[in-house]
């Protein structure tokens, strides 16, 4: 698969390659976290809003249960009232009589305008002398057969309802019921505390989200919006019974609309019911000013990402066009045309490759006229058969490196600095000096050695990390003279197969000895190796003929002219194992 992925990149042109770079690395990414910051936003901004809603419905809590704890302590101190007792518990015989004991009795009175939570108190109890001042109220057939006095009857504990306005009295209020026991007289009645609905709606006047009060039937007791006081919850248009919903935080549609509801519950002392706060919000009135600004923000970015997407493209453009000129004169060079001059502008590294391509045509072609120059002086030489043999062999190196070099120059130019492309062009001119030089009969060692460290520079240049390698010559072999362009067919046979062969790459170890009566040579290389019948192969190639197998002609040419030179016992001696690596070794005597 990644061979795949790299052979598909190897195929796209510079520009696409450019573009596409630019859209896997910065496009996508920035809009990935442009998209999440986006989500990001709208999901702390939602948080935001619970909390406060709860936080809301907390504060709304503890400001109701200080309001109803007065209530609570009204019907605390009726309850130990020794007047009211014998007030409502007297058989009266006139009017006169129970108005006087009315007018002497000002225990109720006095709530309303001590605590502002209090609208009202009134107590009912079963005395028909009684007559009903809206404070003292005698029990009737249709007040006993009310729901709230019933239950009041049935427990000692302090209930909460809210007393609609169409009952035996007009209150339209939250009221405290409760019943209040007179043990002397084994009777008891029903006080009812009614509180203020301006206070109560006071409360909830403030809160950002709509918030309601309802009892345990269901009845909104306090709003925002006081025309929703007295009607049923479940009766409403939010699409949703909200007053079955627990304590808690609870994601709904209300009113066709996805809403956070938070619900908390009230519980009074010595209570027997509650109230329950219900408070909600959309999500889309959260959410649209997050969402407003990051489209906002997401546009700028876009127009960001094209606008750099379209300097990407047009410098793309540019280079890769400059780089195709260069690939046509190089073409031009490879097709013989030596008299090709590129003409480009700019001192970038471009710039700096053309000038130096401007050089090594200019030396190429002078080397090839000392070439022609040297070949035909030699022409005239008695041994001149050999002479030409041995050259034809020696200039059989593999073209094909100067263009793999060249073509990484340039797909790393635009990359690398001057410096390092102008020693790679020089490293690369004379090594091209050094296999044209193929006149002379002898060169001495520390020059071949100069030439095969050049060599493995610009395949180092060009392989980088994958290759590495190691260059051990013994110093007493420096002077010794030897064929030109010998060990470095042998170095770029390990270092291309090792390459190829290897995705982790290449090293490639060169050692020189002087031995007592001759110079041992060995190149040997880490790579993928050759099974012994591959091994086989290649020994009977490099000792046959020249239409034997011409994928082996650098080894065979050397040697060859190793045999040729010095006698069969110092041609190559090739030894490998398969997946542990290759090793190539010839000798030359010293006394020749």
């Amino acid at each position: 698969m990644l061979k795949k992925i790299i052979r598909f990149t190897n195929n796209l042109k510079l520009k696409h390659k450019l573009i596409i770079s630019y859209i896997l690395v910065v496009m996508i990414p920035v809009l990935i976290v442009g998209g999440s910051l986006v989500g990001f936003f709208r999901s702390e901004a939602m948080e935001r809003a619970i909390d406060q809603a709860t936080n809301n419905v907390e504060k709304t809590k503890s400001q109701l249960g200080n309001m109803l704890r007065v209530p609570v302590d009204v019907s605390n101190t009726l309850l130990l009232d020794k007047d009211l007792e014998r007030v409502v518990s007297t058989r009266y015989d006139n009017v006169l009589e129970l108005t006087k004991a009315y007018l002497n009795y000002s225990g109720f009175q006095q709530f309303p305008r001590t605590y502002r939570e209090v609208a009202s108190v009134r107590f009912y109890y079963d005395n028909p002398t009684l007559i009903n001042n809206t404070q003292l109220i005698p029990v009737t057939d249709s007040i006993a057969k009310t729901e709230w006095y019933q239950e009041a009857l049935k427990t000692k504990s302090i209930r909460w309802a809210y007393i609609a306005v169409d009952d035996v009295l007009p209150v339209g209020k939250l009221s405290l019921i409760r019943q209040l026991p007179f043990p002397d007289q084994r009777t008891s009645g029903v006080l009812m505390v009614s509180l203020d609905q301006e206070e109560l709606n006071r409360i909830l006047r403030q809160e950002p989200f709509e918030t309601l009060i309802v009892d345990d039937q269901g009845i909104i007791v306090a709003a925002q919006k006081p025309g929703l006081v007295g009607r049923v919850l479940d009766q409403m248009d939010y699409g949703r019974n909200l007053s079955t919903k627990g304590k808690g935080t609870h994601q709904l549609e209300i009113k066709g609309e996805k809403s956070y509801v938070v619900v908390d519950d009230v519980f009074p002392e010595s209570s027997a019911n509650g109230l329950k706060i219900i408070s909600f919000f959309s999500t889309e009135s959260i959410v649209k000013d997050a969402n407003r600004v990051s489209l906002i923000g997401l546009l700028i970015i876009l127009l960001v990402l094209l606008f750099a997407l379209a300097f990407v493209y047009i410098v793309s453009f540019l280079t890769s066009n400059r780089l195709l000129r260069l690939s046509r004169h190089l073409n031009r060079l490879a097709l013989g045309d030596l008299n090709v001059v590129s003409r480009i502008d700019g001192n970038d590294e471009i710039g700096q490759l053309y000038r130096q391509f401007n050089y090594m045509v200019e030396s190429i072609r002078m080397l090839m006229d000392q070439v022609v120059e040297k070949t035909e002086q030699n022409t005239a030489l008695e041994l001149a058969q050999r002479e030409i043999k041995l050259k034809m062999m020696a200039s059989q190196i593999n073209p094909h490196f100067l263009f793999n070099a060249l073509e990484s120059i340039r797909m790393n130019a635009h990359m690398k600095g001057e410096k390092e492309i102008a020693n790679v062009v020089r490293l690369l001119g004379r090594l091209m000096r050094k296999n044209l030089e193929v006149g002379r009969e002898r060169t001495p060692l520390k020059e071949e050695v100069e030439m095969v460290r050049s060599y493995l520079e610009i395949q180092k240049f060009r392989y980088e990390s994958r290759l590495q390698y190691e260059l051990n010559v013994d110093p007493e072999a420096n002077e010794i003279r030897l064929p030109p362009l010998i060990i470095q067919p042998l170095v770029e046979n390990s270092v291309v197969h090792g390459v190829e062969d290897k995705e982790d790459g290449v090293e490639v170890v060169i050692e020189i000895r002087k031995l007592e009566n001759h110079i041992l040579v060995k190149v040997k290389d880490n790579g993928l190796g050759m099974t012994p019948e591959r091994l086989a192969e290649v020994q009977g190639s490099i000792s046959g003929s020249e239409e034997s197998e011409e994928k082996r002609i650098g080894l065979r040419n050397v040697h060859q002219r190793l045999v040729l030179s010095y006698g069969e016992p110092h041609g190559l001696k090739i030894s490998s194992k398969y997946g542990k690596g290759t090793e190539i070794s010839f000798t030359i005597p010293c006394n020749v």
